[in-house]
């Protein structure tokens, strides 16, 4: 018994000096993707259907958007973003949104969504934007050819996403600013594929993001991989009908942050009980031995894993606690 107060005081202790090391660590926020200009969006209207037509059009929209924000990082002198925007213009590729301001949002297909009877749309976690996008973009097509015919993967980065080494990133505050965008994502996806199983892939940070949304999302599964948490203590907390699952690889870092949650005079810092945890109630997968950026990668057992809980089937070794 009395090991417990020390435990609880070395999780606070090493928590002050996370939040400590995020505030003194310089971040370069003059590199970050926000500094590079891009056009306003024009205003889309309402996806009514999820007919080839339909999306052929919306696909076309976000293609033109793309170029704009292209031909304006190239007079900012930007030719890094003007490269990577060229190649996200590409006929091949398909957004169903598109906006190059502060970071990057947009939301890009992966398969023939007119078709699938399943759906992964994957929320990224700290450090994702525009000038990272290629590896949060490499899981998706990494999960799609592993899901096959009939299903189609959306990475969907709907937020300004915190900086892993940031006050913001131990804190909710990004995440409740992103909720209501993903709720809305997922409701105008329900309204035109009502017959798909939709699942919500949550890594890292982004778990948070799930979890404040968790209350009004129609999904059949909520999965959760590399999470600090989700601020809530227990599955019960989400408030959701869907069937949560919890991964975490051997060597992800993630494991050895502190999963406890302070509330503090004007904010809370932390995200409370570890996901993978008996007392959090969820399902639990193997994740194999991948680090912290590793749960999409090819022929991986977290990928596979994943893979199957998106489908309906339970993964390989599934584990329930009560």
């Amino acid at each position: 018994m009395a090991s417990r107060p020390r435990d609880s005081r070395l999780r606070r202790t090493l928590l002050a000096a996370l939040v400590t090391a995020s505030v003194v660590v310089p971040v370069s926020g003059a590199a970050r993707p926000a500094a590079v200009p891009a056009p306003t969006p024009a205003v889309l209207a309402p996806l009514r259907a999820a007919t080839p037509a339909a999306l052929d059009e919306r696909y076309a929209a976000g293609r033109q958007g793309i170029a704009a924000a292209e031909r304006m990082a190239g007079e900012h002198g930007d030719r890094r973003r003007a490269r990577a925007l060229r190649a996200m213009a590409e006929p091949a590729r398909h957004f169903l949104s598109f906006d190059g301001r502060d970071g990057g949002r947009t939301a890009e297909v992966f398969g023939d969504l007119s078709r699938a009877g399943t759906i992964a749309v994957l929320v990224p976690g700290s450090d994702t934007d525009l000038d990272t996008y290629e590896r949060f973009r490499a899981g998706a097509v990494a999960l799609e050819e592993e899901l096959g015919d009939g299903a189609a993967v959306i990475a969907w980065l709907g937020y300004r996403t915190p900086g892993t080494v940031s006050p913001e990133v131990l804190t909710p505050g990004l995440a409740r600013r992103a909720a209501p965008r993903l709720r809305a994502f997922i409701a105008e996806l329900s309204a035109v594929k009502p017959a798909a199983r939709t699942s919500l892939l949550c890594h890292s940070y982004g778990s948070v993001v799930c979890a404040e949304a968790a209350p009004d999302l129609r999904v059949a599964d909520i999965v959760l991989y590399g999470s600090p948490g989700t601020g809530a203590d227990t599955v019960g907390g989400l408030h959701t009908p869907a069937a949560v699952w919890a991964g975490r690889g051997t060597g992800d870092w993630i494991a050895d942050v502190p999963h406890v949650r302070i509330r503090l005079p004007f904010l809370s810092v932390g995200f409370g009980t570890d996901p993978v945890a008996k007392e959090f109630g969820a399902h639990t997968f193997d994740a194999g031995t991948g680090g912290h950026s590793d749960y999409l990668k090819p022929r991986s057992v977290s990928l596979r894993n994943i893979a199957r809980i998106v489908s309906g089937r339970n993964p390989a070794e599934e584990g329930r606690h009560a």
